[in-house]
């Protein structure tokens, strides 16, 4: 019978050091990887802008007659990874009230189209599926598949001359007035 071989001890520390090898390496690599990852998801976490007051129009470029005009809006547009300076966002209808100025939408709150002033400029119609409006935005024909009366916007007077808007949107085809 022969004699066991005497344990030398080696295996076992190459072994402890394979494994402390690999710890120190994933500890190592799990720091970028980490890194990656909240820089992924932190887009996602931030909240959207707050609506603010946008600069839409000077006030002598409303039609004094009450006549609704069309204006785009443009403010710094941000998505989650990038900002887009001075970009259309939307546009509105403003027109003179009898207590200032008056700002609506222009996305029919049926269906989310483009509503256009009516031809006999008395209103609002949408071509879509023939929402009408009056010139305050009011539904103006009972059979209108419109849930609500167009969306109005807050609108200020600063300078004596600029007319700025509270530009937001909402969701189409609900009865509440829910922003986006």
């Amino acid at each position: 019978m022969e004699a066991p071989e005497e344990y030398q001890g080696e295996p076992r520390r190459t072994f402890l050091a394979a494994i402390g090898a690999l710890a120190t390496g994933a500890a190592a690599a799990l720091v970028p990887v980490a890194a990656g990852v909240a820089a992924l998801v932190d887009p996602l976490r931030k909240r959207g802008p707050e609506t603010s007051m946008v600069l839409v129009t000077k006030l002598s470029a409303i039609p004094d007659d009450g006549t609704p005009k069309k204006f785009t809006v443009r403010q710094d547009r941000v998505d989650a990874w990038s900002t887009e300076a001075d970009a259309p966002v939307g546009a509105v209808y403003l027109r003179r009230a009898d207590d200032g100025v008056a700002a609506l939408n222009v996305v029919c709150p049926h269906a989310g189209c483009f509503v256009g002033l009516a031809d006999d400029r008395a209103g609002f119609a949408c071509p879509c599926h023939r929402s009408s409006f009056d010139l305050d935005g009011a539904v103006d024909d009972p059979a209108s598949p419109s849930p609500r009366d167009m969306d109005a916007l807050e609108v200020e007077v600063r300078n004596d001359d600029e007319v700025w808007v509270r530009f937001q949107n909402f969701l189409p085809g609900r009865h509440d007035k829910t922003a986006v």
